[in-house]
């Protein structure tokens, strides 16, 4: 093989340049004089005043420094991080749990380290990116069935070999649907298989003090494992993975993404526990944020209902195709004083693409109905010219 001619700059041109003609280059704006509809802050707890100051005063009664100075095997351990892990794990109903620096880091080590030689996983066609570079570094078949589809499921569930998992979401983050767990989990143990689920967007927003959709349904005797991320609901940062103390030991000793990286410092540990803490104290919101969720399906009109997303979660989606229209859909809702953003193809699918919008417990139902009305007359106007 010759050399290249160009230089590592200009070889980075040309797929930036391919970006800019399909539309679909990505930039990092910030908008923070618009109204939130499109973080995923569901309980307000990342702008809590009261979250804050909790875990300031729980940090004054540490012995706090500024970094954890090493992996959780070399420097970075505490007792603060190991009691944390266990309570989590109790409020939870898991035996166990282990702490990484984000929900991306946790489907990265776990998928990774699970996936040996002789093992398949079956995921959703909709499950996080995390999970698909986890299942990429392992050396697991592989195989994807379509979405929250029983039938294709035990299709593929018929023709796995080996150890077999199967990866699902409890809430899918770009369509903001439940998954039939346990449908699923029944299928599970018909076919000898171990289910994983990412509770990343149920964690927090469910009616049993936002323990997650495997409590509610009662299942976390038929689940192998569950990832719960704090940088959702919580407000905060990092996750957890739960599940046996068997699992807990193998991914301290063959999960990467936790081996090799600075454990999360005393201060995160801390906005982590509190915010749990207040979590337990906050059922009144989580029934406050179902009312919003119902305020905005109610106040979308009949014509704008049929590009909408069927979902009882916070996340609301909107389907309008084509990179360019949903773009400008966004822009002008931008105009109008609402922060929420297009999700463009490649990200989901051609002709997929869509306006996503989250409704948090600090959105009033004045700013609900006001944005009800420019969707619907959006929608309507579309409608007219086809």
């Amino acid at each position: 093989m010759s050399r290249s001619k160009f230089s590592a700059d200009q070889i980075l041109l040309a797929p930036l340049q391919k970006r800019k003609e399909q539309n679909t280059l990505r930039k990092l704006i910030f908008s923070e004089q618009l109204l939130d509809f499109c973080s995923n802050d569901y309980l307000g707890f990342a702008r809590s005043g009261k979250l804050s100051i909790a875990i300031s005063k729980a940090c004054k009664k540490l012995k706090e420094i500024n970094g954890s100075t090493g992996s959780r095997l070399l420097a970075g351990n505490s007792a603060f991080a190991e009691t944390l892990e266990k309570n989590i794990a109790k409020f939870h109903n898991a035996p166990s749990g282990l702490i990484f620096n984000s929900g991306y880091d946790a489907n990265l080590g776990l998928f990774s380290a699970v996936g040996l030689n002789g093992t398949t996983i079956i995921y959703d066609e909709l499950i996080h990116a995390s999970v698909h570079d986890g299942i990429k570094l392992s050396y697991a078949t592989s195989y994807p069935f379509k979405h929250n589809d029983l039938e294709h499921l035990e299709q593929r569930l018929k023709i796995a070999q080996g150890t077999i998992y199967v990866a699902v979401k409890s809430i899918y983050s770009m369509d903001g649907d439940y998954s039939p767990l346990k449908e699923i989990s029944f299928l599970c143990e018909k076919y000898n298989a171990s289910l994983i689920v990412d509770e990343a967007h149920a964690t927090g927003i469910t009616k049993n003090n936002g323990k997650g959709r495997v409590q509610e349904l009662k299942l976390e005797n038929k689940v192998f494992a569950r990832v719960h991320t704090f940088g959702k609901g919580l407000g905060c940062h990092g996750a957890i993975i739960l599940g046996s103390n068997l699992l807990r030991i193998f991914l301290i000793n063959f999960s990467r993404s936790f081996i090799y990286t600075t454990a999360l410092p005393i201060r995160s540990l801390v906005a982590i526990q509190q915010s749990y803490k207040l979590l337990q104290e906050n059922g009144a919101e989580i029934k406050q944020l179902q009312k919003q969720i119902n305020t905005f399906k109610k106040g979308v009109s009949k014509t704008a209902k049929q590009f909408l997303i069927v979902s009882d979660s916070p996340i609301q989606c909107l389907v309008v195709a084509g990179n360019e229209n949903v773009k400008k859909l966004s822009e002008i809702l931008g105009n109008k004083g609402f922060d929420i953003r297009s999700i463009l193809n490649p990200t989901v699918s051609k002709g997929k693409e869509r306006l996503r919008i989250c409704i948090h417990v600090f959105n009033t139902e004045k700013e609900i109905k006001h944005l009800c009305k420019i969707l619907n007359e959006y929608f309507e106007k579309k409608t007219e010219l086809r």
